[in-house]
């Protein structure tokens, strides 16, 4: 059976409006991304390239890798476009209280 937490981020109020933010969580590099009033957390690494994905463009659901223009999708991890064909792992997120929380096994 797998241990799984919910473990604070960051601060709601540090959330970007329809943007991507980087923090460290658990020991792990992870991009929160606001997409209208939904969000969303994935590894922040790029499969393809080692990039940060927070330095890179959210297009809707889309975030962009700033090193060789991949595309995954934020809601599951997706790849959306080569070079990328490994997904990105993605995480359980949500608000509690005024702290956003990702769900970490």
């Amino acid at each position: 059976m797998t241990d799984t937490r919910w473990v604070d981020a960051l601060s709601a109020e540090d959330l970007p409006t329809d943007d991507v933010v980087g923090v460290v969580v658990a020991g792990r590099d992870i991009a929160i991304y606001t997409v209208g009033d939904e969000l969303y957390a994935t590894d922040n690494i790029c499969t393809h390239g080692h990039a940060r994905l927070c330095d890179g463009f959210l297009d809707g659901h889309e975030i962009e890798c700033p090193l060789h223009q991949g595309k995954f999708d934020v809601r599951d991890g997706k790849p959306m476009c080569e070079p990328v064909a490994e997904p990105l792992r993605s995480y359980p997120v949500r608000i509690e209280g005024r702290r956003v929380v990702l769900q970490i096994d």
